[in-house]
């Protein structure tokens, strides 16, 4: 064990000949070589500016915006700049009818207006520690107290016994570290397929409050046509504000708190940038799969990308015609369907990457490598010698019953949501303490607010029909018999009849879901995801022995790819943990056609007369006429005098990067990451070095919106602007 976890250590330190804007790292680990390839880019700051557990650095102006993305704090008063479309569900739901900011966006002229965004937090990284030697020691310990597991589980016991051991241990882990910083939330995480565990310590604010937000037409401009596209002119942000208590220290929402005064805070830059300057991104990854085995990279497109393409697709076509048809339904249903419609898209355009580019067959040449480097030697060939073997056999063995699962999964739990609101009563009826009961309560609250039941109703009669279609009669929950014998297979008569007898589906139960509540327990809802949920149950259980060969084989694989190529560099892949992506300001060609690095005014223009013919580019008069005047004023660039919107850099990043600060070599704000490129939709397995790339909003926009289209002067003040 201490020989793994010394090459362990030498690996993520062994920096050779590095390609500068590839990877996602941790800000923990930057050596000096590291620091040197980036200051040769431009950077400025030491490494210790970047990351200073025990002072004050840049990494304390980013934060963790509610779990699924991130922001940057550009003020001594706690102001937060993130995306449009990562504030957009707090945005959405601050929106009635009558007061329909989503639309019309919003601007608090006093701290007095600021609205709190109820259920969204921040959180502030204090700390990353290593602690892979505890897990693989906790490991060892249970490996020796369970020796009958080797006659149980057989020559893979131990690889049993981690999957079900992996998380408790982390667990008590995580405990341990919250005993010893109780104001702090500690999680422990995974890194290199397992290979590595880090511990990352946290300040969690809970009263968070939405202070400016653009027009929906401005921040969401380009809607789907343009959404993963290059070129863009869409005004991708939202500012929030921190508040505190009176000490300054993380505290829930009360109208007594305070602005929140950090201990560092990003300054926003006016000078632009041009092609080669260097950037940096600092934020929150969410999920990327660089070591995945070819065979995994093949199931991904089969399987997860493929269901998720369909099943969306027509979840999206029943809830597109009852948004067009009615704004209240549009605005529940808003952020829903932007969050699903996203990786839909996502989905089409990574697969169709990873044929274009050829990702298999590139990740199936370095499998040739490891696979002959492995022989070499017979001590790598025992460890590694039956890895593609082993992958192969268990890929295919789970792919019929794995297919299933995934349209079970986006059919059911993701596309028909009175299965999501009947597992939650289900848990509510069964709940003892009073704290769980509130949250479980308040969740169901939250689902029923943006609900419409005659929405969900035909989405279930189209998705059930999709699901038995798509399976070819295979893997039906037990339900399906019911349709057929007593509905003659009339999938729109049955969705009347469940919803008819349900009274889940109207958002009144809660009252009645005592734990004693018999009559809510029998409700036909219930009854129907009990069929779904022991149909995913049965499949799971099918695929397990192939899920524990899978997953200790790709650990194995990361593994070799480490050993063999330890002299190079190595980050892992992403899991929500803050990361650092460094590189430069530049532009691509693909196919023949060169993609200039920035887009200006005249091409937003340019769509907006494009309006009349698709909605995505519609925008309101008034701010057209704005534009059109063309008073840049402070907000021009230097150069070229234009009003720069977007800007192109080859940073390395992926979903939960949204909002993630793009900053210049000095750590001064130039733009906010919100998207990828459609040319390189395979990057979260495969970086293409040459047409890779980051599409931020550049920070002057955001001003320039702020002050002539806000009238914000007082935000504006705020950031030391002059």
């Amino acid at each position: 064990m201490k020989k793994k976890l010394m090459a362990l250590a030498l690996l993520l330190t062994g920096f050779g000949n590095i390609r500068a804007d590839e990877g996602m790292w941790m800000l923990n680990n930057i050596d000096p070589r590291t620091e040197g390839i980036m200051k040769k880019l431009g950077l400025q700051l030491t490494a210790q500016e970047l990351y200073n557990p025990d002072g004050t650095s840049l990494k304390d102006a980013v934060v963790n915006f509610g779990d699924f993305c991130s922001g940057v704090v550009v003020s001594p008063d706690g102001l937060v700049f993130t995306n449009h479309h990562c504030g957009y569900g707090s945005i959405q739901a601050l929106s009635t009818p009558e007061d329909d900011i989503l639309k019309n966006g919003f601007v608090a002229r006093t701290r007095a207006e600021e609205r709190p965004a109820e259920g969204l937090f921040v959180a502030f990284l204090d700390r990353t520690e290593e602690v892979t030697g505890r897990v693989y020691a906790a490991l060892d310990s249970i490996y020796a107290a369970h020796p009958e597991a080797a006659k149980k589980y057989g020559k893979n016991w131990k690889d049993k016994l981690y999957e079900e051991h992996v998380y408790d241990v982390c667990q008590k882990i995580t405990e341990e570290y919250e005993q010893a910083y109780p104001k702090m939330r500690a999680e422990v995480l995974p890194y290199y397929h397992g290979n590595a565990f880090f511990v990352s310590l946290y300040h969690v604010f809970n009263d968070v409050r939405l202070v400016f937000a653009p027009s929906e037409s401005l921040g969401k401009f380009g809607g789907d046509t343009d959404n993963w596209m290059w070129p863009r002119q869409t005004a991708d942000f939202s500012v929030f504000r921190i508040y505190a208590d009176s000490l300054n220290q993380p505290a829930d929402y009360n109208p007594s708190n305070r602005p929140y005064q950090p201990k560092r805070y990003a300054k926003v830059s006016m000078d632009g940038y041009k092609l080669g300057d260097y950037c940096m991104t600092i934020g929150y990854p969410g999920s990327t799969d660089r070591y995945l085995s070819s065979f995994g990279i093949q199931e991904r497109v089969d399987i997860e990308n493929a269901a998720r393409i369909q099943v969306r697709g027509a979840k999206q076509d029943v809830w597109k015609k009852w948004m067009d048809s009615d704004r209240t339904i549009d605005l529940k249903y808003s952020a829903k369907f932007a969050q699903s419609s996203n990786y839909w898209k996502n989905s089409i355009g990574m697969n169709k990457a990873i044929k274009d580019l050829k990702v298999i067959e590139e990740k199936q040449e370095l499998e040739k490598q490891v696979k002959k480097w492995a022989n070499e030697e017979a001590g790598r060939k025992a460890r590694f010698g039956k890895v593609f073997t082993n992958l192969k056999k268990a890929y295919k063995e789970r792919r019929e019953a794995y297919n299933a699962l995934s349209f079970l999964q986006e059919s059911f739990f993701g596309g028909i949501e009175l299965t999501r609101i009947a597992s939650t009563a289900k848990r509510l009826i069964s709940a003892t303490g009073e704290k769980q009961r509130q949250q479980l309560t308040a969740r169901l609250e939250k689902t029923y607010k943006d609900y419409d039941a005659r929405v969900d109703k035909e989405t279930m009669a189209v998705l059930l029909a999709n699901y038995a279609r798509e399976l070819k009669g295979k893997h039906l929950p037990a339900f399906y018999t019911t349709i057929k014998n007593e509905f003659g297979g009339d999938y729109k008569a049955y969705a009347e009849d469940l919803f008819n007898r349900s009274m889940l589906d109207d958002g009144t139960p809660q009252q009645s879901m005592a734990p004693d509540s018999a009559r809510t327990a029998d409700d036909a809802a219930m009854t129907w995801m009990s069929d779904i949920s022991a149909t995913a149950t049965g499949l799971m259980k099918e695929i397990e022995k192939a899920n524990t060969l899978i997953e200790s084989n790709e650990k194995l694989l990361c593994q070799a790819i480490l050993e063999m190529e330890q002299e190079k560099p190595h980050y892992s892949d992403a899991n929500f943990s803050m990361r650092l992506s460094y590189g430069f300001v530049a532009d691509y060609t693909n196919e023949g056609v060169h993609q200039t690095y920035f887009t200006h005014s005249q091409s937003l223009l340019d769509k907006i007369e494009k309006g009349k013919d698709n909605p995505d580019y519609l925008m309101e008069p008034a701010t057209t006429a704005l534009l059109r005047k063309a008073d840049w004023g402070p907000y021009a660039d230097k150069t070229t005098g234009e009003m720069q919107l977007c800007f192109l850099t080859n940073n390395d990043i992926t979903g939960g990067n949204s909002g993630s600060p793009m900053f210049n070599g000095k750590g001064e704000l130039i733009g906010l990451a919100f998207d990828g490129n459609w040319d390189a939709m395979s990057s979260d397995i495969s970086f293409t070095q040459s047409l890779t790339r980051c599409i931020g909003v550049d920070i002057r926009f955001v001003l320039y919106l702020m002050d002539r289209w806000g009238g914000a002067h007082h935000l504006i003040e705020e950031l030391g602007i002059r």
